[in-house]
């Protein structure tokens, strides 16, 4: 079991096979698609064939390219959730360090108007939010998602301010108060010393804002898409109604299309994640270190 200073190799072990069995319960999925993704109809016929297909088959990923519009959709799909994920942190960043950095009559009870619209189920407010919408004109259009994040009101804003509302309290005041000596404003301190300080945070809300606008369907399907099908659609819609897409291309496809099988289905889950998982890939250093100095596990 080892001493204080050093752990012995049962606890290593221990702690190691822990880790490797969870780890494969989360990358058991991923495996497995990717796997049957790439397999032909007689691998999957094949009853020996579970894991390694015969042969790298990337028909299945043309054909689900073609019958999701891949690059359409993803362009559309960076619109959809990088747009409001820039509002969000402009917006949500002022309102956390007002909130952090000034005590005014009804803070408490802004505080808690936050809280409860975070608490508050979505489903509660869909209806009128969509009546409102249509009033507006902004139903099936990218506004239905821009405007709500450009005044705080974004999906799942309230934590994004909460996450700046954390960080901004932990800067310490004496920075604040130094920059008004020299001169500076409200929004000269927030720009030049707040700002600055709050990478961690803003690295955190633009990743969750980016991969929860990314994976919103029903809202996506319901403002920005149009009950008509009429406006911008996303990767996620596409997925979505994968069937009725695969019906349509194959048949007016100019060479002959395969039928809709589960590597084809795979094929078109692996387009539609593969975007996300790339962004983790790259900014998972930034996202684990911007968590712990954001302080959002309540530490």
């Amino acid at each position: 079991m080892g001493t204080k200073d050093r752990e012995g190799f049962l606890k290593l072990f221990m702690v190691y096979a822990l880790l490797i069995c969870i780890g494969f319960i989360y990358l058991y999925p991923i495996l497995h698609m990717v796997s049957t993704s790439f397999m032909t109809l007689d691998d999957l016929l094949d009853s020996s064939i579970k894991w390694l297909p015969s042969s790298l088959n990337l028909s299945n990923y043309k054909q689900a390219a073609a019958s999701m519009k891949f690059w359409s959709s993803l362009g559309q799909s960076i619109i959809i959730a990088g747009v409001p994920t820039i509002c969000n942190l402009i917006s949500c960043s002022i309102i956390g360090y007002g909130l952090a950095r000034f005590n005014f009559r009804g803070h408490n009870i802004c505080m808690g108007i936050i809280i409860l619209s975070f608490v508050l189920p979505s489903q509660v407010t869909m209806i009128p939010t969509y009546v409102l919408y249509s009033k507006l004109g902004i139903l099936n259009t990218i506004w239905a998602f821009i405007l709500p994040s450009m005044v705080g009101q974004g999906i799942n804003a309230p934590i994004f301010i909460l996450i700046f509302w954390q960080f901004f309290r932990q800067i310490p005041k004496v920075l604040i108060e130094a920059s008004k000596i020299d001169g500076a404003g409200y929004f000269e301190s927030f720009y030049k010393v707040a700002l600055p300080s709050a990478k961690p945070a803003f690295i955190t809300v633009a990743l969750f804002s980016f991969v929860w606008y990314w994976n919103e369907s029903y809202l996506t399907n319901l403002y920005v898409r149009g009950i008509a099908g009429q406006g911008m659609t996303s990767l996620v819609l596409q997925l979505q109604n994968f069937a009725s897409n695969y019906s349509t291309y194959s048949s007016t496809a100019v060479s002959g299309a395969t039928s809709l099988n589960e590597s084809i289905n795979m094929a078109g889950t692996m387009l539609t994640v593969l975007p996300l998982m790339l962004l983790y890939f790259v900014l998972q250093k930034q996202f684990v270190e911007s968590i712990d100095r954001a302080g959002i596990t309540g530490e």
